[in-house]
């Protein structure tokens, strides 16, 4: 007897195969749903999230860890990886160890790196009321690098990094084998007009806004950053929470003694010099690098490199290029 048509078994002429791969998409978009709603999620309310995990990445993919050190009171924070030559690299006023990520990709195939953020900045401690300026934080480099019982290092630094990285140098010769300055704060060069706004008490480095980070990174940068606009409010409410720092900072360092610390020291140096630049700097005009090179009568070596294409800021400009001036300067010594 025929069953009634609803009861009919349904045959299927889709091989096992087919359902098993049509399951399997089934599940992969289902997981893809959930990770759009996440990070959909994350971006609109957690912004911040997003671009620690992004870091976390370009970390991972530079064969980099993340240490941390107590010394006296402050914690420093820091990228340590790669094998061979030690090199220690310092990043400038209101920027983070992250701004080396895409060169010490290029680097730690050859080096053994350590990049920690300065005091202040970044993870590693800020003590309230406390100084620092250039040498204060020449001083706390010097209590670092004895914690972390580093010989003789390739120390590099950018913009005010530099100018650290030039104060330790001179006073502690014995630890530096090489120094690098890239656009580095601490060096007479002509007047420009940051730095007639550094003198008349602006600080070009405060913004509330997108329209004023735009103005800051325009000034910093041969190109606009391309972030998202929540990347870029995160940003800007981090300027706002380190806007007395900031401020206090910017005030220090409009004092002779510091916007000319590395000048004063020139001949303090011994070890072989680099200095980069990028052509068309506008913080750090050019023309510092003649002081630079000027300068220098008791180094063993002087050499210099400028770059095309970029601003103030070569390691996110021009990471290539960076990472090949500074191996061919390791190396050549």
């Amino acid at each position: 007897m025929a069953l009634p048509p609803s009861t009919k078994p349904i045959a299927t002429t889709r091989p096992l195969w087919k359902r098993l791969l049509l399951r399997r998409l089934k599940f992969l978009a289902w997981i893809a749903g959930i990770l759009i709603v996440v990070l959909g999620g994350s971006y609109l309310f957690a912004p911040q999230w997003l671009m620690k995990a992004n870091f976390m990445r370009q970390a991972m993919a530079a064969n980099l860890d993340k240490h941390s050190v107590q010394v006296g009171d402050t914690k420093w924070v820091y990228y340590e990886g790669g094998q061979g030559q030690t090199i220690v690299l310092l990043h400038g006023l209101g920027d983070s160890k992250e701004v080396w990520l895409d060169v010490a990709k290029l680097l730690t195939p050859h080096f053994h790196l350590i990049i920690p953020d300065l005091p202040g900045w970044g993870e590693s401690t800020r003590v309230v009321g406390a100084s620092y300026n250039v040498d204060a934080q020449a001083a706390r480099l010097d209590a670092f690098v004895q914690a972390l019982r580093l010989q003789r290092v390739i120390l590099v630094g950018h913009s005010l990094g530099g100018a650290i990285a030039g104060v330790y140098a001179a006073e502690h010769p014995d630890h530096v084998s090489e120094l690098a300055l890239i656009d580095s704060f601490g060096l007479q060069y002509k007047e420009n007009a940051f730095a007639r706004d550094a003198m008349a008490g602006k600080d070009p480095f405060i913004f509330d806004d997108r329209a004023g980070f735009e103005r800051m990174t325009a000034l910093a940068l041969n190109k606009p950053l391309d972030l998202p606009g929540r990347f870029v409010d995160v940003l800007i409410k981090r300027n706002q929470a380190d806007r007395a720092f900031i401020e206090q900072n910017f005030k220090e360092l409009r004092e002779p003694s510091q916007y000319l610390a590395v000048q004063n020291r020139l001949g303090d140096l011994t070890m072989p010099v680099l200095g980069v630049w990028c052509r068309d700097d506008k913080i750090i005009d050019i023309s510092a690098l003649d002081s630079l090179r000027d300068g220098l009568t008791h180094s063993a070596a002087i050499s210099s490199s400028t770059l095309n294409g970029c601003n103030h800021i070569p390691m996110l400009e021009k990471p290539e290029a960076t990472a090949q001036i500074l191996t061919g300067f390791a190396l050549s010594h």
